[in-house]
């Protein structure tokens, strides 16, 4: 086990390691122009791709990331599973073999960690200005499909860091005595017990997150029952606090038209005027294309424009892009016209 990486237990008694994405070992980079490139060498073999063999998809079976992706075929990747994508090809936990190796350093993979990165940087950057202006106010990040919900914890991280390369007595002062909560709203269990487990990982000291007053919650969450998703909101008091939202992998790329408005407009309703939302929409490309012609994973691909359409409809405005082969990831912040319940 690394001593420069925070650790927690999986659901399996594996130590795994808590990503942290301002620590070297977790963090990736690459220029447009080389992602341009990788995407383009990606669509070319997956082009050439022949059907699996039976031999390999007994080895893909017997493999700790082949499991999840095999049993995510025709429906979507659940959240540990993608957890373990994200860990990338030097992170991975005992027990990993080749054939994970050579999945975590695939590209999709690749693009996974860089999304978690990208979503994460969104929420810090969005909420820096209302956790900075009212350190009494409390800070509440609701992730939508989460799993563990790495993306909530490594905005923490950051916000964190952000203030402290300031002046650390400011930090103290603006964190340290916050109420904080990461509520997760998801229909599998294992992946929030994960989250759970990482946060108070995170917390213990000399790590991240040491000495903040955070609470981790989860409550089963189908995308269609919003009544729900009030009831979550009305219990965490999101219209009083600085609030967060994400769903990185969730409900922007697996959601229909219908359900994404719905939520949204649910959400928009039920939090402060500053809340923002971060999140990942799958982008209508070869890249996506060819992706779906291999793993067919029920994402939904969309351009940005129509994303747009619905995040208006839902009271949302797009305020930032960032563009990916495989997605884009975007931060919403309330519309001048904001829309009633639903």
């Amino acid at each position: 086990m690394r001593t420069d990486v925070v650790y927690a237990k999986s659901e399996a008694g594996a130590d795994l390691p808590v990503i942290d994405v301002t620590n070297p070992a977790f963090a990736v980079s690459a220029t447009d122009a080389e992602l341009a490139a990788m995407a383009e060498q990606y669509v070319i073999e997956a082009s050439r791709q022949q059907e699996i063999p039976e031999a390999l998809r007994e080895a893909l079976r017997n493999s700790l990331l082949g499991r999840g992706l095999m049993a995510g075929t025709g429906t979507f990747l659940d959240g540990m599973s993608t957890y373990l994508l994200k860990l990338g090809p030097d992170n991975l936990c005992e027990g990993a073999t080749p054939i994970d190796q050579r999945i975590a350093a695939s590209f999709p993979a690749f693009t996974t960690r860089l999304r978690l990165q990208d979503v994460a940087k969104l929420l810090a950057d969005g909420l820096a200005s209302s956790v900075a202006s009212d350190p009494r106010r409390p800070l509440c990040f609701v992730n939508i499909g989460g799993g563990p919900a790495s993306d909530s914890w490594n905005a923490l991280i950051l916000l964190r860091a952000g203030f402290s390369c300031e002046d650390r007595s400011e930090q103290e002062e603006l964190l340290a005595d916050r109420e904080i909560a990461i509520a997760v709203a998801d229909v599998d269990r294992g992946g929030p017990a994960f989250g759970a487990r990482a946060v108070e990982a995170l917390r213990e000291a000399a790590a991240p997150l040491s000495g903040l007053n955070i609470v981790f919650r989860h409550f089963s969450y189908e995308w269609s029952n919003v009544g729900r998703l009030r009831q979550a909101l009305e219990e965490l008091r999101a219209r009083h606090g600085v609030c967060g939202i994400s769903s990185e992998g969730g409900l922007f790329e697996y959601g229909s038209d219908e359900e994404i408005v719905s939520n949204l407009r649910e959400l928009n309703s039920g939090t402060a005027f500053d809340a923002i939302i971060v999140g990942s929409v799958t982008r209508d490309g070869a890249p996506v294309r060819a992706s779906l012609a291999s793993n067919r994973f029920l994402t939904r691909p969309r351009t940005i424009e129509a994303f747009q359409a619905l995040a208006e409809q839902g009271g949302w405005t797009v305020q930032k892009v960032l563009e990916r082969p495989f997605s884009y990831n975007v931060q919403l912040v309330k519309g001048s016209d904001q829309v009633a319940q639903g």
